[in-house]
């Protein structure tokens, strides 16, 4: 591994136009980050939490108004190897973490459901939102970067019929005051990946104990949206660009003045 001084450098210097400038933009156009917020970084082990967590760090280090950082680590039942892995990171990176323990692999692992990631998903959010609130926090921030974001877009057409993705913050319907942030938004996972790589660092991939990452269509769709690429460089920013770019006049929306038209299971 690189020193850590190299490591943070490269996010501001190596990488400023990839990964950091995109970082700032995110927070600026979608007034990610206000005065006086106390942000829960949510770490999960992997690249992307890790780096959002750099990310962070620099922007409080450098920004004209104040702002609270906590560095939350939700254990749902990682093996010990994993859980000391993101140790071991954690302490190289200089990322002061909080440790909090819940059961939710073995819940879902119990459930035998269809779509058990889905459901990890949620569950961990509102443990997240539950931990975040308790530490005094008003935002918690999660690593999702570009490629999630298109990745969900087509996932839940193909997969769920709905024209919907990520939002780069929404607030939280059951926790009160709460908000989610996205600030890695523009940020492209090549661009991660190559950031892990000039650090020569290793973090976690998928270290969920249920699915062992074989379940699930996100891979599905990585390997579609790389195939379209091919053909058409832009594939990917037209794609983001379609959440902005709703056209309701040509989109039947509920309660507009197209519901007149049905869908059908016979089509």
């Amino acid at each position: 591994m690189k020193e850590l001084k190299d490591i943070e450098k490269a996010i501001i210097k190596k990488y400023r136009k990839e990964i950091y400038s995109r970082f700032v933009r995110a927070i600026k156009d979608f007034n990610l980050v206000e005065p006086n917020d106390h942000i829960c970084i949510c770490i999960s082990g992997g690249k992307d939490s890790f780096l959002l967590a750099k990310c962070m760090q620099e922007l409080k280090r450098h920004n004209k108004f104040p702002f609270d950082l906590t560095f939350l680590v939700m254990d749902p039942g990682y093996t010990k190897e994993n859980l000391d892995k993101i140790k071991e990171n954690a302490k190289y990176l200089n990322i002061p973490i909080q440790i909090y323990k819940s059961n939710i692999f073995e819940v879902v692992k119990e459930t035998k459901g269809k779509s058990p990631c889905y459901l990890c998903a949620r569950m961990r959010r509102g443990c997240l939102y539950d931990q975040a609130k308790k530490l005094g926090c008003n935002k918690i921030a999660l690593g999702h970067h570009f490629n999630d974001v298109i990745e969900t877009i087509f996932l839940n057409q193909l997969y769920n019929g709905n024209f919907s993705g990520m939002l780069p913050i929404l607030d939280s319907d059951n926790f009160e005051g709460m908000k989610l942030i996205r600030p890695l938004y523009y940020v492209k996972e090549k661009d991660i990946i190559s950031w892990v790589k000039n650090s020569e660092l290793t973090f976690l991939d998928c270290a969920c104990s249920v699915t062992k990452k074989d379940i699930g269509k996100r891979k599905e769709i990585k390997k579609l949206i790389n195939h379209l690429l091919e053909d058409n460089p832009n594939a990917d920013i037209n794609i983001f660009n379609s959440m902005f770019n709703v056209n309701p006049n040509t989109t039947i929306v509920k309660g507009g003045k197209n519901e007149r038209f049905k869908s059908s299971n016979q089509l």
